[in-house]
């Protein structure tokens, strides 16, 4: 500050004092902003997003996810696809026939879309280890590559595979991280993000409701 100027008697012009009224109020959304998303997420929503989740973040979270529990029976479920600019690019509707005989699953999964497309997959899954509160499994399917990965902890399942995704005539590959949530006894939400070399280019969100 020029210490030759004397603030108190200095006159506030009208453009000055508008402005700094608009700085003021624009202040206290931000803050009334963060205040609620606060109250809604909890403490954690400013320090959240400072490391990618991990499966053990939820080994205290309760329903325990039983996957082979959960997914034994008729399941529905109701999708959507979004691009990456959020806008929702397909719909479908996926009823799954599932059958566990000890450590080995199928899981029947008949998809139909709402440009009226029609698919199937069968994903064979084997219960592989369990240990410290955390199951693992390992999955295939005739449009997975290799092997698919996951495992289990808490409310909680995480799953890693690389499916082929029909595009424009060609057969592409993509990379799926797909988490899944128990909510309920009947009820789990499951969120997958699309990638390729790296780049996320679209997520799935399901909402799986067991009969």
């Amino acid at each position: 500050m020029n210490p030759h100027l004397k603030p108190s008697t200095q006159p506030t012009s009208p453009r000055l004092a508008a402005h700094s009224m608009r700085r003021r109020a624009g202040l206290r959304r931000i803050g009334s902003g963060l205040g609620l998303a606060l109250l809604v997420l909890g403490p954690t929503a400013l320090t959240g997003c400072a490391s990618a989740p991990q499966i053990d973040d939820y080994a205290a979270e309760k329903p325990a996810f039983d996957l082979a529990r959960y997914f034994n029976g008729q399941v529905d479920g109701w999708g959507i696809f979004t691009d990456r600019a959020w806008r929702v690019v397909r719909r479908f509707v996926v009823t799954m026939a599932c059958t566990w005989n000890g450590d080995q699953g199928v899981l029947d999964e008949d998809f139909v879309y709402s440009d009226g497309q029609r698919q199937k997959r069968i994903w064979r899954l084997r219960r592989t280890a369990q240990a410290d509160g955390r199951i693992t499994y390992e999955g295939t399917a005739d449009d997975v590559v290799g092997t698919g990965r996951g495992s289990q902890r808490g409310n909680a399942f995480r799953w890693g595979y690389t499916l082929l995704v029909p595009v424009d005539g060609r057969t592409l590959e993509f990379q799926f991280d797909d988490w899944m949530y128990q909510i309920d006894e009947r009820v789990v939400i499951n969120k997958a993000t699309m990638s390729k070399f790296g780049i996320t280019v679209g997520e799935l969100v399901v909402t799986f409701t067991r009969r």
